[in-house]
């Protein structure tokens, strides 16, 4: 049973057009998947990237919301709860959607 993450009130930015890892292509790096951060927009390589931008930046900001910006996926992630909270439509603007973890 999926639990209310407390965190998705903070979610300001939704959608991006990035289709990189800002990091990554700084250093020179690769990624796998990419991430979103829900409160600064900044995107990310996923924890099967070698460099794991998406949680580092996490781990130095404390933004706990990113979602999945991979064709076809909508899914949120709050590292504070450690589980998924939701989806992000992509026909719409709107928000998280509350309490629809998937497993």
């Amino acid at each position: 049973m999926a639990t209310t993450c407390s965190h998705l009130d903070q979610a300001r930015i939704l959608h991006t057009d990035k289709d990189y890892c800002e990091e990554c292509v700084k250093s020179g790096g690769r990624w796998v998947h990419l991430r979103l951060c829900l409160i600064c927009g900044k995107a990310g390589c996923c924890d099967s990237s070698p460099n794991r931008h998406a949680s580092k930046h996490f781990h130095e900001t404390g933004h706990p919301l990113m979602r999945s910006i991979e064709p076809g996926e909508h899914w949120v992630w709050c590292y504070m709860d450690s589980q998924l909270v939701g989806e992000i439509d992509s026909q719409t603007s709107g928000g998280p959607a509350h309490n629809e973890a998937k497993d």
